[in-house]
C-alpha cells in the first residue's frame, strides 16, 4: 500500500496560547487550509457582559495539508508543533473535523472539551454517556490518558465504575 505524498490529510497543530485565531489567518494567508473552530461564549466584564468567539480547542488549529507543506506550516510564528501521535503527527479523520463543523453550525451548539488533567482525586464530575448517563460521582483515580475511576454513590453502597474520560463532565 503506498500512499501518495501529495494526499492532503487533516492534522492538528500546538499552538502558543491564546494565537489560535491568528495563527489560522496568517496560515489562511499563506494559502493553507487551516480551521480553527469557534463558538460563541457570553463573558461578564464588570461592566456588561458579552458574546465572544473563543477557541473550542485551547492551543490548537487544524490544517488540510499534504506532506510537502509541513515545512511551511511549522514555519509560521506561534506554531510550536504538530501534535504526535505514535511518534508521527497525529492524523485526524476528515469524518471527525465534519462531525465538529457540523455541530458547531448548529444554533446554539455548546461544546464542552474536557482535558484528563483537570480530573484530579476526589473531584466530582457527571457521566454524559451510557447506563449511567446524568449520574453523579466523584474521581477516585485517573489511569493512564483515557481512563477515569468513578465512585457512584447509590442504595448507601459504593460502586467503582471505569469510564472513558469522552464520557464525562465536571459537575456543577
Amino acid at each position: 500500500m503506498t500512499t501518495d505524498v501529495n494526499e492532503k490529510k487533516w492534522y492538528a497543530l500546538y499552538t502558543k496560547p491564546r494565537w489560535e485565531k491568528k495563527i489560522n489567518a496568517v496560515l489562511q494567508r499563506k494559502g493553507v487550509d487551516s480551521w480553527c473552530p469557534l463558538q460563541k461564549v457570553q463573558r461578564q466584564w464588570s461592566d456588561r457582559k458579552k458574546i465572544v468567539e473563543e477557541p473550542l480547542f485551547k492551543s490548537y488549529v487544524f490544517v488540510h495539508i499534504a506532506e510537502a507543506e509541513r515545512l511551511k506550516v511549522l514555519q509560521t510564528d506561534g506554531v510550536l508543533n504538530f501534535v504526535y501521535y505514535l511518534s508521527k503527527p497525529a492524523i485526524i479523520r476528515s469524518e471527525e473535523i465534519e462531525l465538529i463543523k457540523s455541530y458547531l453550525s448548529q444554533k446554539d451548539a455548546a461544546i464542552t472539551v474536557q482535558s484528563i488533567d483537570s480530573l484530579e482525586k476526589d473531584v466530582r464530575i457527571r457521566i454524559t454517556q451510557g447506563v449511567f448517563m446524568d449520574k453523579e460521582g466523584v474521581v477516585v483515580k485517573v489511569a493512564g490518558k483515557r481512563k477515569v475511576y468513578v465512585s457512584l454513590e447509590s442504595l448507601g453502597q459504593v460502586m467503582l465504575v471505569e469510564f472513558s474520560v469522552d464520557h464525562l463532565e465536571l459537575a456543577d
